[in-house]
């Protein structure tokens, strides 16, 4: 807890009650910081979060973001990162040139081990993961944070200095830092997200690039290098560069020949023995390829990883054989780049579930991908909308549903034995989900009743 010293006896407002700003409230409360917690939803009774804080004695302010906070002197604000920099609250935080953080900042002041850090617009989980299969391989303590497991902060202090910390960090937390500089950064991709978040194409880049705005010729890395944004981002740092490349044959990283996956001038592993399909898990398996070399991995750790990784919950996740059907819960594409990548996996006939909230957009993006598959059951409240651009595109089959359950209905009627039945949505879940987990595993129980 040394490392948080700086923070002994000053004034920190924590913005935001969710997983992160509990974590980083007790962190600081424990570092000796003066800590008040501001939520702006009111506090229920009997709420656990709420009890934990007030045991401690740390203030909370429940309901609102009171103007009237920004008159108190505090040294820091530990922003949530789920709460927009044009929130009112937080645009006058800013006007009044308060330091402005997340959680993510306070983790890497404390990890005593190596940190490295993955972001990009798709594959991060599955990146995340990879990596963290590859060192549990090569019998290396390696514990995953951030975006996916526990929040970064809380992990940190446990990190020793022989240990390494996999961190899955998003552009919302990356605009927060300061400091941040993980030791091995690797940024997959850039496309068009979180625009709505962001207000513009450029401060979503710029968020993403301040993975790198750190390092040094101490630290690595690792980019796309087949995408230019990407490749401008890293050659612009100050760190020492790893390509990942599916295109190119980059010698100074990592790339596909003949068949093989290298590392440099070595070959790592046959690429038929991965078990992840689509040329978009290509790229992510080439950068934890890179990213675990540079720490050390040994490629026996790499291969056993790679050929036996079946994928994440709900990410192209192969769910096994229904009456023939091979079935694909593609759950966390609530964008259009996920569903072409899911489409271009196959070479299977593909029978496609898409739909869910309605964000204001057309889906002329996925005309091209479209002609490619056998049929498609749009539903929810975009249904329309997917099912004009899948007509645009020539396909044949063209059915509409309202709900879920009757478009896996028709995915049936549609399909037959050796065809892909695919969920990949398109759409965030919020228009008849909570969540796409819960999109996720109800679609895989709508499915069960036909084993």
């Amino acid at each position: 807890m040394d490392r948080l010293e700086e923070y002994k006896g000053k004034k920190v407002l924590v913005v935001g009650l969710a997983k992160s700003g509990l974590a980083a409230a007790k962190l600081l409360h424990r570092s000796g910081a003066e800590v008040t917690v501001n939520d702006g939803t009111e506090a229920e009774e009997g709420d656990a979060k709420i009890q934990e804080l007030e045991n401690l004695g740390i203030r909370l302010i429940t309901g609102s973001h009171p103007v009237s906070l920004l008159e108190e002197p505090f040294s820091v604000i530990v922003k949530n990162p789920g709460i927009p920099y044009h929130h009112p609250f937080i645009k006058k935080a800013l006007e009044k040139q308060f330091n402005i953080i997340t959680e993510i900042e306070l983790a890497a002041e404390l990890c005593e081990g190596t940190m490295m850090a993955i972001t990009g617009s798709n594959g991060k989980t599955t990146t995340t993961s990879l990596i963290q299969a590859i060192f549990k391989n090569d019998h290396r303590e390696a514990a995953v944070a951030g975006n996916i497991g526990n929040v970064a902060c809380e992990v940190a202090p446990q990190i020793k200095k022989d240990q390494i910390m996999v961190t899955e960090v998003s552009s919302f937390q990356l605009k927060g830092t300061r400091q941040f500089r993980p030791k091995v950064g690797v940024l997959l991709n850039l496309f068009d997200a979180h625009l709505d978040y962001h207000g513009s194409r450029n401060d979503y880049e710029h968020s993403k690039a301040k993975l790198f705005q750190n390092m040094t010729a101490e630290d690595t890395a690792v980019y796309n290098y087949d995408q230019k944004e990407v490749k401008r981002i890293a050659e612009n740092s100050g760190a020492a560069l790893v390509p990942f490349s599916t295109e190119s044959v980059c010698e100074n990283g990592a790339y596909i020949k003949g068949g093989m996956f290298y590392y440099k001038t070595e070959p790592v592993m046959a690429v038929e023995r991965a078990s992840l399909p689509g040329a978009h898990n290509k790229e992510n398996m080439l950068a934890a390829i890179a990213a675990a070399k540079v720490l050390g991995a040994s490629n026996k750790a790499i291969d056993l990883a790679l050929s036996d990784f079946h994928g994440i919950e709900h990410r192209l996740q192969f769910s096994g054989i229904v009456n023939g059907r091979k079935i694909y819960n593609d759950s966390k594409a609530t964008n259009m780049l996920s569903t072409q990548k899911a489409i271009e996996a196959f070479e299977e006939p593909v029978v496609l579930l898409a739909g869910g909230l309605d964000r204001g957009n057309t889906f002329d993006d996925l005309i091209e991908s479209f002609r490619k598959i056998k049929a498609i059951v749009a539903y929810g409240e975009t249904r329309d909308k997917l099912a004009a651009s899948a007509q645009e595109a020539g396909v044949n089959e063209i059915h509409r549903t309202e709900f879920l359950a009757d478009a896996v209905d028709k995915s049936f009627q549609l399909s037959e034995s050796g065809d892909v039945l695919l969920l990949s949505p398109a759409c965030a879940s919020w228009d008849q989900f909570r969540t796409f987990e819960e999109r996720g595993r109800t679609f895989m129980e709508y499915v069960e009743k036909y084993k």
